[in-house]
């Protein structure tokens, strides 16, 4: 596209990363008790698992809004979600870190197997996550159609 910046490398692979890390909630709709117990226990613990989600999440959001920054004016309109879906995510992680006390009981309600609307919480982040692997498929034939 004219006027607008380069695809960087790394830009689907955050929608990908993203697009996956969302679809692997249909564990939560399969075993709501499994699914819970695991990421309570892994938000508790802050193990492995946690430092190196935390870092690789927090990596890819500050890329993207970089490259969002840095291109002001010659975005394409997906980069967007760098800003907002970015944003939210540091947001969330930087509230499960500090332990703010009003995230952490909107995550334990989250995470209730009991909750009423368990099937629409982690259907949305299903829906989510399909948009997102989605949209890195459609950046890569992009990327092979602007070399083309």
């Amino acid at each position: 596209m004219k006027g607008k910046s380069k695809i960087y490398w790394f830009e689907p692979i955050v929608f990908l990363f993203f697009g996956v890390f969302h679809l692997h909630r249909i564990w939560g709709l399969i075993n709501r008790p499994a699914y819970s117990e695991y990421w309570i226990s892994v938000m508790n613990d802050r193990g492995v698992v946690y430092l190196i989600l935390m870092i690789v999440l927090s990596l890819l959001c500050l890329m993207g809004i970089i490259i969002f920054c840095k291109n002001i004016g010659k975005n394409y309109w997906w980069r967007w979600i760098y800003i907002f879906g970015g944003g939210y995510v540091l947001f969330d992680l930087f509230a499960i870190l500090t332990k703010i006390e009003i995230w952490n009981k909107l995550l334990l309600y989250m995470f209730d197997i009991t909750n009423p609307f368990w099937n629409v919480i982690w259907g949305s982040f299903i829906i989510i996550g399909f948009l997102s692997f989605w949209l890195g498929i459609l950046i890569i034939k992009q990327i092979k159609c602007t070399r083309c």
